[in-house]
């Protein structure tokens, strides 16, 4: 299971209001937390007006790079900024995202040929995200079938079929698995990831229900997660779900989680 921290964020409010304010002790303190929590990439996202973004992120990769060597997920809706940041980052990592909206392949395909970058690659284009698992993998072949025309191979590319609200698409869970498994059966080396929030927005106890997604999900072959890696119930569920598909040998990851103390519960003096 390939983990991308998310913390460093502008979307999420407390990561927002340090990133306004230039707080730099407060996102290198993120970025420690996420890589000794056992992170393999890191987000940066400036999540702020479009005026303000190319400066943010340029601040945030500054900060975060000098206090972690974990790669960065560089992170923006605006392809042309991604494109500014890239000379930037120290060592190859993953751009997120390109899309089948307007140039985004032409931008970022290019920028990473010849190199050894990952992309996240969502499956929306100009008319918008597609309700079924087949219209899903369509766009997803597409993207990958653009993406070998530079050179990148099916395992530079992790596919996010990005699940709907299931408070507002009842069979979204359904259709996001369906719509994994058509992509590997077609590309069996290409990577998949998601999120976690968006499939319980508007419901209550959102926990369980990220949780049992991300359980459910790599059962269908999610090789990746954009989460909080210090979030011990969901580091749990991961390392269960790889002993349980047997992607763990002898129980070791979960084992030595658990005598470290990432898991489980909580002792006394944590």
């Amino acid at each position: 299971m390939i983990i991308i921290g998310e913390k460093i964020n502008g979307a999420i409010p407390s990561a927002a209001a340090a990133i306004e304010s230039r707080d730099e002790a407060f996102i290198r303190k993120l970025a420690r937390m996420q890589t000794e929590a056992g992170a393999q990439y890191l987000d940066v996202c400036a999540g702020t007006a479009q005026e303000k973004e190319l400066d943010t992120l340029k601040w945030l990769l500054e900060v975060v790079q000098d206090e972690s060597e974990l790669p960065i997920c560089i992170d923006s809706p605006n392809a042309n900024i991604l494109k500014e940041v890239f000379p930037l980052v120290k060592k190859p990592g993953i751009i997120n995202s390109v899309s089948g909206e307007g140039d985004k392949c032409d931008v970022i395909y290019p920028l990473i040929q010849g190199t050894d970058w990952k992309v996240i690659a969502l499956t929306c284009d100009d008319n918008g995200i597609p309700y079924t698992a087949e219209k899903k993998a369509a766009i997803a072949f597409s993207l990958i079938e653009r993406a070998a025309g530079f050179g990148i191979t099916p395992e530079r590319i992790l596919i996010d079929p990005l699940v709907m609200a299931v408070s507002a698409v009842h069979d979204s869970m359904i259709v996001f698995m369906d719509a994994i498994r058509l992509i590997k059966e077609k590309y069996p080396t290409v990577l998949t990831t998601s999120g976690l929030s968006n499939i319980s927005f508007g419901m209550p106890f959102r926990k369980a229900i990220n949780l049992n997604f991300l359980a459910l999900a790599m059962s269908a072959g999610m090789d990746s997660a954009i989460i909080d890696p210090s979030n011990r119930d969901v580091s749990a569920t991961a390392l269960a779900v790889d002993v349980l598909m047997d992607r763990d040998r002898c129980c070791r990851k979960y084992n030595k989680a658990y005598r470290q103390g990432k898991i489980g519960p909580l002792q006394k003096n944590q």
